[in-house]
């Protein structure tokens, strides 16, 4: 029987599996020429946004392409680009209540959206105002808005005290 414990492609994959990983991270830092991949849907709404200084490139649109892939329900929109979605509810008290979810959301994470609502429905828009286009960022929050889409709605509990700016509170 042959001895093939000399050649690189046979001793577990090593040298396949190292190499994979090689092309993976400079794919990652557009060192190839390839558009590099965008992170999971789950890995998205993992992390948690970095703050952008500025200084830095948005977004090309291949690369913005990459990651709408991984937030569905989401467009991609132009001046300034941007993603968009709108959500569907049956009535305008869960609409709102979507709305400051997101809201509590972006000010937690200091990255904040524009939110439009109404009866039935809330449109909810991301991008980096200090680079004009997009960033990650703008797709972690995505996916994490889509997150809380995901879960039911839970309304205010009776006897909760109304909010200040209610008369007679």
């Amino acid at each position: 029987m042959p001895e093939h414990r000399h050649d690189p492609k046979l001793v577990g994959g090593t040298l396949l599996a190292q190499t994979a990983q090689t092309l993976n991270k400079a794919t990652n830092r557009g060192e190839t020429g390839m558009t590099p991949q965008a992170p999971t849907t789950q890995e998205l709404a993992a992390k948690t946004c970095e703050p952008c200084r500025g200084g830095i490139p948005p977004m090309d649109r291949a690369m913005a392409a990459s990651y709408l892939v991984q937030v569905p329900g989401w467009v991609l929109k132009e001046d300034p680009d941007r993603i968009e979605r709108d959500f569907r509810f049956p009535d305008f008290v869960q609409a709102q209540a979507f709305a400051h979810r997101v809201g509590d959301l972006c000010e937690a994470e200091g990255h904040h959206a524009e939110i439009h609502y109404g009866w039935g429905h809330c449109s909810i828009a991301f991008w980096t105002h200090k680079i004009r286009g997009l960033h990650e960022n703008d797709f972690v929050m995505a996916a994490k808005v889509n997150g809380l889409a995901d879960a039911p709605y839970v309304p205010a509990s009776v006897g909760t005290p109304p909010p200040p700016y209610v008369q007679g509170a």
